[in-house]
Order: C-alpha cells, then structure tokens, then sequence
C-alpha cells in the first residue's frame, strides 16, 4: 500500500487551548467582561457540534444503505417482515436479527448478522401506505375494524394485489384506498404514529458521542409507479428537522410536486430542515425517468431543469433491481454493459417475470450524456447526478449485500412470508443490492449529508472497496506514488462530483487520477482482487453525445476462467490500482463528464454457490429439483464482475451551472 493511503487513514490533528487570569490590579469591571467572555465562551462551546474522534480534514471512505424498507412498508409487511425501524438499525450496527418465515409461535426460523457494521443507513419506509399499515394492524383505529382492514390480515396475498395498484393508477386517477376514507383522513392519525415512530427510531440509533460509531437519517419513499413504470425516490433528511408528514403519490403524484412541497414543508421553513432526494434505480421505469417532460407532457424549461438539478444531486445506480450504469447495445453502451441486467422494462414485468427489453433512457449513462445536450439547449443541465448504491432490502437488513448466503430481499422477489420454499430464496433475476459511499470529514450527519449535496460519493455492487478520483489540469503523472495525493488532489483540482474550474487552459487537458484499494473482506469470506480501472468520458459531438470507455490501470485478464463449478479463486488481480489518466483529444469547446468504474476480478453470482450447494448440474436434469430451476435460466450469468462507479466529474466550457 503506498504511503499516501495511510496518511489519509491515520491523519489525527491536535488542538490546542489556553487562557489568562485576570491580575490582581484588575478591577471589578474586568472582572465582569472576563465572565461575561467566559459565559460566551461555554454557550458557543455547547452550540458546536461534537467533533468526532475519526475526524479527518482529507475526508475518510464511509459505506452505509439509504434505501431500506421495514414492516412499516405494505409490501414488505405483507411478505412476513416484522423488522420495525428500529430493529433495522440494529442490523445495520452489526446485532442479529430474525426474519421470516416465523413458526406458529411466531419465533423467526432464519437468523441474519453483518459480518461489518454500517457506517450510515436511513429507513425509507414507502410514504403511500404508512396510515394503512399502521391502522389494519393497530387494534382500536379508525380502520381496524373495516373490511379491507380484515382482508389484509386474513389474506395477504389479496390484500398485496388490491392495494398496491393504488400506486399504479395513473396521476390523474390517483387516490387513496377506499378504507382510508376521503382524502385519507381516516388513515391520517395512524399514519402520523408511524412517521413519529421511523424519527424515534432513528434518534435512539444515532451515536452522539465523540465516538460516532453509527450516523442514522430520517426518510421514506415516495413511490410513483404510473401503470407500474417506477419513478420511485427516496427523501432523506439532514437531521431531527422535518416535515409534519411525508409527500404521497397518492396526495402529490408528480415529482414536480414532490420538490414543491419539500421547499415548502421543509427548506422553506427556517427550521434548519433540509433535504435531498435521489432517484430510485431507474431501470424499471420504461423510459419515463428522465425523458425530459414535466407534468403536462411538455418539453422541460429551464427553470424545471434547475429545479431539479437543486433537489435531486444524486441517483441510484445499483440495488437489489438490478443495474442502471447502461445498457448493452445503446448508443452509450459497451461490452460491459450486462452486470446484472434485469430482462424487464416495469415492476410489472419483474414481478411476473416477463421479457421485456428495457429502454437505454432509463439507464444512468444514457440519462447523464442526454443532460449535456439539454444543456446546450437549455443552459442547464438537469442530470448533474452524482452516484450512490443500496439494497432497497424488503426484509430490514440494510447491507445484507454479501453473495454468500443471500437470503433473498423481499419485495419485488420472494418474499418467504409464510413458509422458506426449497431451493432459491429469491428470484434469479435480483441479486443482493448495493452499498452508498461518501467521502465525509467524520462518521457525523452533517459531514455525510454535506457529502451527499456536493456529489462526493460513488457505488458498489456489495464489496467494501476504497475508491478515490480527483481532476485537474495539472497533476503530474507520478500522483499515484505521492504521499500527500488526497491534499494535492483537493488542493489542484476537484474530488467526483464536481466540476473542473473554467476555462480550460490554452494547451491543458483534463487528468483524472484514480486510486482503488481492494475490499480485504473478513477471515470467513476474503475479498476479491481488483481486476482493472477505467474512465467513461461522455461529451457532446456534431451530431449528439459520445461515449468512450478507456483503460487506466490494471489487467483485463487478471482472474479469467474461473470455473463456476467449483468457484475456487484464479491467482491474478490486484489489491490496489492507480492511474492518472489525460483525455487524449480534448475539446474545449464542448461540455463533457468522466466517471471511473473499477472490477473486481470474476466471483461466483449468489445463485451459482446455492445451486452448488444443492448439488445441481445443469447438464444433469435430474439435479434441478423443485426450486433450483432458476439455477439453469440462461438469462442470468453463473459468474459476475462485482465493481464500484464514482460519481462524475464535470467540464463546462463556461462557468458551471
């Protein structure tokens, strides 16, 4: 490991404090200015936030989960998940929990535990059904006792289909279930109780001692499923601070209207509420994500694209649904392009398991090159999104994202709730999920919401792998080998997420250097090596966007033919990488955006060690027995490439917007 890597771990500063005593000769009046100084003193002492002992002015890698659902959530309580809030922040500290299916005594016959706590997580709950859960559930609400109510806890399954398809309904014949009333207002009180228990719980979870061992945000999901297209995003908070309620599809049904009423129930308060909201992974959506149009079906104007780019700096680009970096065969697409490639286009199609080919709009790369064009058109970009991943988990287990052992995720896959079926306990085509990563000056709400605005973020796949990019127009080629990269990197240039400074020098190019450090893993379950890093340049062209992909460091080959019968390791790999890497034919003239995307070296897919396990051989059919089928579907790859995406860094030929 080079020097520089551990000085940014170990860096500690030391601070210093002194003082004077008044002399004898001082008179009373002295006196009372020096207490009266004093006094002051202690009031902004307890008004400053306590510093953290991990406290780092170059900013240290943390890994957490922002999307998260708990028994709060209509679809995960009616698969069998009884995890609260609370009990996902357990999970997320590193405690064991249970989960479903349970016996009839109501004891969870599985038991999951993180191998490595959290660093962060937020419970985002769906917004839609909190009243609903809450009151078909609570003995003595409003609702208890009504039909539909009766109907949710005597037949799930029914109560799944006839409820959730509130959220499918189209803007305009969006409303509340039948059983909350007019307008809701009989699902209201129970649905205040359970935004006040997601804020407790979060509170009770948050460390607030120099120690900082775990940083929990209050949030939910606003869950927008216009004929089951998903436009789903996640509200995450800054603090204790927040709205009276959360914002509904069902009140609220454009995303238009979900920053309107977060400027007014929050930003506008002068509460100190503040807020980001990021997109749920956009693979799902059959192109209406980002196609550009507002609530009335028009093109975006200006003022809409920045109103955008204000409330939404980030997306999600890996979870539990699959990939939304790009999408094979696209114009922004490479050979690279299938990790974890959902067949479906819809929430629809992935529940019934359907073919139907997703759109290249609604994946992330496609989305974020569209943006420059919108900027030459508009003179804003609205797609400035910086990266996170997560496990969108249905089952309270934030970062349960190891492919050893997965036991499924609940929600648009299996969700196990009365009895665990033979063979697979999810859905082939879903994998474990992801984890968000900030680069934050300490494990404090305010450092790693800071992070989350200004985009200095990235994504995995599920290993804990340290990722760093800076640009600039003058680090030297020799920046992987210096001790001090991290202050040279933030002194010369910008981290991802931001912007190279404008103009760009008569004869300079940009340089994006890239520092990724293998996932070490545990004793029990060792990390995979790093195979390659590389840069994805998208620009504007005469005739549209263009998309490169360029090699930076590594070896293609590095852990090539691993057998997926017996998913033994192949020697080959690294356990850490550098580049510095110059785009070769820069074009001042046009604005442009490089991410890094750094692979591991091939692993086992969670689906081939269980069907091993099982003792399938697809060759054999007599092998595949009841609930292994999905061990043989030729759509989902035996082997993958576990990876991280930073988030991008900007040019703008002018200042940026």
């Amino acid at each position: 490991m080079r020097g520089w890597r551990w000085a940014a771990l170990v860096l500690v500063l030391g601070s210093g404090c002194g003082g004077g005593t008044a002399g004898p000769d001082a008179d009373a009046d002295a006196v009372d200015v020096a207490d009266a100084a004093d006094v002051a003193d202690a009031e902004a002492e307890v008004a400053q936030p306590i510093r953290c002992a991990d406290y780092n002015p170059l900013r240290n890698a943390y890994f957490g989960d922002l999307h998260v659902h708990t028994a709060l959530s209509l679809d995960a309580n009616l698969q069998g998940t009884r995890l609260t809030p609370t009990d996902a922040y357990r999970f997320a500290r590193g405690e064991e929990v249970g989960i479903q299916p349970h016996d009839a005594d109501g004891n969870p016959l599985r038991h999951i535990q993180l191998t490595r706590p959290l660093d962060f997580a937020a419970v985002t709950d769906h917004a839609e059904f909190l009243g609903t859960v809450a009151g078909c559930t609570t003995p003595g609400s409003p609702v208890y006792d009504k039909e539909e109510c009766v109907t949710y806890r005597d037949d799930p399954a029914a109560a799944f289909i006839s409820l959730n398809i509130y959220t499918a309904f189209t803007p305009s014949n969006v409303s509340h279930p039948d059983l909350c009333g007019l307008d809701g207002v009989d699902c209201r009180a129970p649905a205040a109780e359970a935004w006040r228990e997601i804020q407790d719980a979060a509170e009770a979870a948050l460390d607030r001692s120099d120690a900082c061992s775990f940083v929990s945000f209050v949030g939910y999901e606003w869950t927008a499923n216009p004929n089951t297209q998903n436009l789903h995003r996640n509200v995450i908070f800054r603090g204790a601070e927040v709205p009276d309620s959360p914002v509904s599809y069902l009140e609220d049904p454009y995303p238009e209207d979900l920053w309107r009423k977060l400027r007014e129930g929050c930003l506008g308060r002068d509460q100190g509420c503040d807020v980001v909201v990021i997109p749920h992974n956009s693979n799902l959506s059959n192109g209406l994500m980002f196609d550009g149009r507002d609530k009335n079906g028009d093109p975006i104007d200006a003022a809409w694209a920045t109103e955008q780019a204000a409330m939404e700096p980030l997306v999600e680009i890996f979870q539990h649904k699959g990939a939304s970096e790009c999408m094979p065969g696209s114009p922004a697409g490479d050979e690279l392009c299938g990790f974890e490639l959902l067949p479906y286009n819809t929430l629809a199609t992935a529940n019934l398991d359907v073919n139907a080919e997703p759109k290249p709009r609604d994946f992330v790369r496609d989305t974020l090159a569209h943006g420059l064009e919108l900027f030459r058109e508009l003179g804003v970009d609205p797609y400035v999104f910086g990266f996170i991943a997560s496990t969108d988990t249905h089952i309270a287990a934030p970062g349960v994202v190891s492919e050893e052992g997965f036991p499924g995720n609940g929600g648009a896959g299996h969700g196990n709730r009365d009895v665990l079926p033979p063979g697979l306990p999810d859905s082939p085509a879903f994998n474990p999920g992801g984890l968000a990563v900030v680069w934050a000056e300490e494990r404090s709400r305010d450092a790693i919401f800071d992070a989350l605005e200004r985009r200095e973020t990235y994504g995995t796949s599920g290993p804990r792998i340290v990722l760093r990019t800076f640009g600039g127009w003058e680090f030297d080629g020799g920046l992987c080998d210096a001790v001090d990269l991290p202050a040279r990197g933030y002194e010369q240039g910008v981290p991802m997420g931001g912007a190279l400074p404008a103009p760009a020098p008569a004869s300079g190019a940009p340089r994006i250097v890239v520092s990724a450090l293998r996932d070490p893993g545990t004793e029990a379950e060792p990390g995979a090596k790093l195979q390659r890093v590389q840069v994805i340049r998208a620009r504007l062209g005469a005739d549209g966007y263009e998309v490169a992909v360029f090699e930076v460091a590594g070896d293609a080959s590095a852990g090539q033919g691993l057998d997926p019968a017996t998913c033994a390791p192949v020697p080959g790999g690294s356990d850490a990488l550098c580049g510095v890497w110059t785009d070769p034919d820069f074009d001042p003239a046009v604005p442009a955006l490089y991410y890094a995307r750094v692979l591991e070296v091939p692993t086992c897919r969670w689906t081939t060690r269980q069907c091993n396990a099982g003792g399938v051989d697809c060759a054999k059919p007599e092998t595949i027995t009841e609930g292994f089928e999905g061990c043989c579907d030729p759509r989902f790859e035996k082997t993958i490439q576990e990876r991280a995406w930073s988030s991008p860094i900007w040019y703008w030929p002018e200042a940026a917007p």
